[in-house]
């Protein structure tokens, strides 16, 4: 079926998903997740399948994203199921106006209609993105890279079983067939039958959507985060999360990317950091260092764009600040606004630096992996917004929502 023809069919169910009853897209979840699960065996051979050609083409790391087994498939599940006891987050009274003629005006949350999810190699997205959409009254169209498309056909097969297990019509999720660059660029440009465009992705993939998308595009996702180690530090505090923050799972966007010291710690710290990170592992970080780094510890000496880059995979980039100021500054003009950490027991300067640093999140003394729908009890996660307007951070259920004007009267006339 071509894009348009699907798009068509998912316009045709805005309407009547949008006035579903919260018990009815709750019944609808679960049979889902538990169509998933009834489906594992033909998930998994699908993403054998994907894996098999993807091996050599992708680095072990995206790799990684790509991979399913048991316990990603009871999350993908696990992860569906968390978002039936969250609350419906349509119809919802935000606000009411009662005016001087009586008239009364309820600001009320309604669903976006069509989201289209342009996303690459990790197949989960499929799932959460497909039970975020419902559970907010959305029609969920997914369209994955072509290294992944396989699994991903898979999960929504198994979703739409559970929609029609339960009476609901299957064009309520879909996946497109159409993989190919073109393909992408109609769905950008199918205005009047996509409400919101999300790309979940590559640096490359997202700006190619927010630069040439005709329907809204909410940027998400590329995350060159920070941690910063202040000079009143706790220095094992600070290893540990650093280590969390860069090797839990380097492939994802809320993993650190670059590790700013304080000079006044560094010739203590960044010795600790080499052992932790590289003598002591079996994979090693790999430390690019800007000079004054390099004067204290060995590694790779970094470039300029080392302190611009996303790498996703066992790299470090390491730099030496003054303090905090600095440390801020250096982060305003690198940062991609996602998530960035701050390690001090100094309160004033933790106050600092979490007003100073414009992120989507910023932490002190926690990790940057917490950037997360699930770690911030929102469900699963649409994806990080890193923009201002209408949604920023974790996109869970409510920021897949506008509003409506509901107005109310007696025969008043103006």
């Amino acid at each position: 079926m071509s894009t348009m023809e699907l798009l068509k069919k998912a316009n045709a169910q805005k309407t009547r998903l949008a006035c579903l009853s919260e018990e009815e897209k709750n019944q609808a979840l679960l049979q889902m997740a538990e169509a998933i699960l009834l489906d594992e065996e033909a998930i998994l051979e699908a993403n054998r399948q994907d894996m098999d050609g993807a091996r050599g083409k992708i680095s072990d790391v995206m790799l990684d994203r790509l991979s399913l087994d048991h316990g990603r498939m009871l999350s993908m599940a696990e992860g569906i199921r968390a978002l039936i006891s969250l609350p419906d987050p349509t119809g919802q009274v935000l606000e009411t106006v009662v005016r001087p003629n009586g008239v009364r005006i309820e600001k009320t949350s309604v669903p976006l209609g069509v989201v289209a999810i342009i996303y690459e190699s990790r197949p989960n997205v499929t799932a959460d993105a497909a039970a975020l959409c419902f559970k907010s009254g959305n029609v969920c169209v997914l369209r994955t890279g072509k290294e992944a498309y396989r699994s991903a056909h898979a999960i929504v097969k198994a979703m739409q079983k559970g929609l029609m297990a339960c009476g609901q019509d299957l064009h309520c999720v879909q996946i497109l067939e159409d993989t190919t660059h073109e393909g992408a660029k109609e769905l950008m440009t199918a205005v009047g039958l996509v409400d919101l465009l999300i790309p979940r992705g590559s640096a490359r993939l997202i700006q190619t959507c927010v630069q040439n998308s005709l329907v809204p595009c909410i940027e998400t996702g590329t995350g060159i985060c920070h941690v910063y180690v202040d000079k009143d530090a706790d220095v094992e505090k600070a290893l540990n999360i650093i280590e969390n923050a860069k090797t839990s799972r380097p492939s994802v966007c809320n993993a650190a990317e670059v590790c700013l010291v304080a000079e006044d710690i560094a010739e203590r710290f960044l010795p600790l950091l080499k052992e932790r990170l590289v003598d002591k592992r079996d994979v090693p970080v790999e430390l690019r260092l800007d000079k004054r780094a390099g004067e204290i510890i060995s590694g790779t000496p970094a470039t300029e764009e080392d302190f611009h880059t996303e790498f996703l995979n066992y790299i470090l980039a390491v730099g030496v600040v003054r303090n905090v100021e600095e440390a801020i500054c250096h982060i305003a003009t690198h940062s991609t606004h996602h998530s960035d950490a701050i390690i001090t027991e100094n309160e004033a300067v933790a106050e600092a630096f979490l007003k100073g640093v414009d992120s989507a999140a910023v932490y002190h003394n926690v990790s940057t992996r917490f950037t997360d729908g699930g770690e911030f009890g929102l469900g699963c996660e649409m994806g990080i917004s890193t923009q201002k307007l209408h949604a920023r951070g974790p996109m869970g259920l409510r920021e897949l929502t506008t509003y409506k004007y509901l107005v109310r009267g007696e025969g008043q006339i103006r």
